[in-house]
């Protein structure tokens, strides 16, 4: 039997399809209630989407069957049906998996869904502060207040709990900056824990070896790659966090685009600051002449995207063989 599981936050929608690829049972399901039918299929093969919520139900799933997590936008693209339905897109999955032609998601491990949870909830916390700070900026502008106040700093914080500001803003100033001393303990607190969890992990210490890689960043690089092992190279990596430039080819002529910016926006951007400061505040030796060599021919920005490339090659093998970082002609 094959099973096409349509999730959803409360339920889930599956079809049950036989070897002759005929539809045996169509059924509405709360996820609560998933295992039991797992059980009653139990050795079937099933496929579900990468949903918000499916790390949760893939585990309870695996137990009885042998499941599939679908990659939703390259099932958006095969998909063949014109009609999207809770029962379509169950059906099509089980389809799918029938023909053995579902595009595969990867799955992540407990311990690197662990990492993914500690930096995505950092990140959270961090976009959180900077809205009540932003918060902050416009209530001094509609005040006429033009001092350049930082709220996320102490100093700034005191400056702002010296203002005399009418009823009710007053009081909103300092809800704002309470709850910005609060988000300010709790990232501290979580960072700690991050901190933590990066010097235990072998990748995540050998990712530190780099100039520029601080624990966080080498914790967010190692929780979005996941296992390195799951890329075919370098370039399947670098086409993952959307590092790639895109080529444009007609006729004879072949043109090197601007990158992709596919997977993680949050990756690459910790790249690019990394690799500035490899080569600005480190003096990394490697990366610097790779970068002056490009700035001197393109602008200092692509110089810089085509060093965190760079970087990124260089994690991709440093984790594939368990080295440390050490490039060609520069000692480690």
């Amino acid at each position: 039997m094959y099973l096409g599981i349509d999730v959803h936050k409360r339920y889930a929608q599956v079809a049950v399809m036989d070897e002759a690829g005929e539809i045996v049972e169509e059924v509405r399901v709360k996820n609560a209630n998933l295992d039991d039918l797992a059980q009653r299929y139990a050795g079937a093969e099933a496929a579900l989407e990468a949903t918000s919520n499916y790390y949760h139900i893939h585990d309870t799933l695996s137990e009885h069957l042998d499941v599939t997590v679908a990659h939703p936008k390259e099932l958006n693209q095969i998909a063949n049906s014109d009609k999207k339905t809770d029962r379509v897109d169950a059906k099509e999955l089980a389809r799918m998996v029938r023909l053995n032609s579902v595009p595969e998601s990867y799955v992540p491990t407990d311990e690197i869904r662990e990492a993914r949870a500690l930096v995505r909830g950092r990140q959270t916390l961090v976009e959180n502060r900077t809205k009540y700070a932003n918060k902050i900026h416009g209530l001094l502008s509609d005040h006429g207040i033009t001092e350049d106040v930082k709220p996320l700093n102490k100093e700034g914080r005191e400056f702002l709990r010296e203002l005399s500001l009418p009823t009710p803003w007053d009081a909103l100033l300092e809800s704002y900056l309470e709850l910005i001393e609060t988000l300010t303990e709790e990232i501290q607190e979580l960072e700690e824990t991050i901190e933590e969890r990066a010097g235990s992990l072998k990748e995540t210490q050998l990712l530190m070896t780099i100039p520029g890689v601080s624990y966080y960043t080498a914790l967010t690089i190692y929780a979005e790659l996941g296992e390195i092992s799951r890329f075919d190279g370098d370039k399947s990596v670098v086409s993952y966090v959307g590092l790639n430039p895109v080529i444009r080819e007609s006729g004879d002529s072949r043109i090197e685009g601007s990158i992709s910016k596919r997977g993680s926006g949050r990756v690459r951007w910790l790249l690019v600051q990394a690799a500035n400061t490899a080569v600005h505040t480190c003096d990394d030796a490697y990366l610097s002449r790779f970068s002056e060599r490009l700035a001197s021919r393109k602008n200092s920005q692509k110089a810089i995207v085509a060093t965190a490339r760079k970087m990124l090659v260089s994690i991709y093998h440093m984790l594939d063989r368990r080295e440390v970082y050490d490039p060609p002609d520069v000692s480690a």
